[in-house]
């Protein structure tokens, strides 16, 4: 009988260790986001590839995200909580979360971690991003079409390189379809905050601006734009489903094939730190459907933009390019480089006001 108590006891040891085994299989996957996934812009879309890491792998994955993480010490907090946890990929979704997500790296050699549209990296730190100024040229270039006033409103959220990069790239192809036409800047430095996003849009408006485009992640100024008669573009994802009388376009992230990527690497052991900016060649970056209220000849302009930049043969900061002084940055025949572009800290012409330091 005890014989017989052992070969049980034993069988059931060995189911429950194999389930241990099998759950320990499981690659773990965890996501810091610098806002709500019900923002409809950034984090929504980061939440989206999360999404698609599950619908890919199922049982072989589990994910987990932290949401609305403040950029600093409490970054560092999450980021070290997830990689204590026994997480295999960690990625960390907004600038402000480079400096945190390296100091953690350093404690945990066996964690993999991403971060996304920094530039710091180590053995086990890749980064990754969007060329979203492709996208600004795009919708830079209806703006000029469609403006009647001539001045665009442009609420931007932290005056770093990416969004600095972004008003630039709307500005250039603005003036290069309507040189008389001038972009206003309200900056914010946050994010998300529907409040501050919406106050920064009337004052736009109230300033002559009849367009209005952001790098903040909130729909509120799409929704401010409609209520005042104006139209405007979305951030990071279709908005049009929150104004679409003001809607005419947006850019679109789409991390997913990135993430699914990245995760089979470490899936399959193949995984090694590098760095990606990806743009609307890869599928990274696309526009949402044209408007209604886009005019057929201004949705032809920009589907042709799209698959110039798509060919390789239009690029946003080709020359020439004046800063705002008028000093010439970039000569004609000349493109801006990649190190130019990720260290940009200057307005070109067309932008009014300073830039804050």
């Amino acid at each position: 009988m005890k014989e017989l108590l052992g070969v049980v006891a034993a069988a059931v040891i060995a189911v429950f260790g194999a389930a241990d085994a099998f759950a320990q299989d499981k690659v773990k996957v965890g996501f810091v986001y610098v806002g709500p996934v019900d923002d409809f812009g950034w984090t929504f879309r980061h939440d989206e590839g999360r999404k698609a890491i599950e619908a890919e792998f199922g049982d072989q994955v589990e994910t987990t995200f932290v949401e609305s993480v403040s950029e600093g010490p409490d970054a560092e907090r999450v980021i070290r909580q997830l990689a204590e946890s026994g997480h295999d990929i960690i990625f960390t979704t907004s600038f402000g979360f480079m400096n945190p997500t390296i100091k953690v790296a350093k404690d945990f050699p066996n964690v993999k971690f991403e971060h996304a549209t920094g530039f710091k990296r180590a053995d086990n730190v890749s980064t990754y991003s969007g060329r979203f100024y492709e996208g600004r040229a795009v919708i830079g270039a209806i703006a000029g079409k469609m403006t009647e006033s001539n001045i665009i409103g442009y609420i931007g959220a932290f005056p770093i390189p990416e969004v600095v990069r972004g008003i630039n790239a709307f500005t250039i192809a603005l003036r290069k379809v309507n040189p008389e036409a001038e972009v206003k800047v309200v900056w914010l430095n946050t994010w998300f905050n529907p409040g501050q996003e919406a106050d920064a849009a009337k004052t736009l408006l109230d300033q002559g601006a009849d367009i209005i485009t952001q790098h903040t992640d909130s729909p509120a100024p799409l929704q401010v734009a409609a209520e005042r008669g104006a139209f405007a573009f979305g951030q990071a994802s279709d908005n049009s489903q929150f104004a679409p009388e003001a809607h005419l376009t947006s850019i679109i992230d789409d991390w997913g094939p990135y993430y699914v990527e990245r995760v089979r690497a470490v899936i399959d052991g193949t995984w090694e730190s590098e760095d990606t900016w990806g743009g609307m060649d890869v599928g990274m970056i696309a526009m949402a459907p044209y408007a209604s209220t886009v005019p057929d000849d201004i949705r032809a302009m920009a589907e042709e933009i799209e698959a110039q930049i798509i060919a390789g043969d239009l690029h946003a900061f080709a020359g020439p390019i004046n800063d705002q002084a008028g000093n010439e940055i970039v000569a004609a025949g000349e493109v801006m480089s990649d190190e130019q572009l990720l260290t940009m800290d200057f307005y070109v012409e067309g932008v009014q006001g300073s830039l804050p330091n």
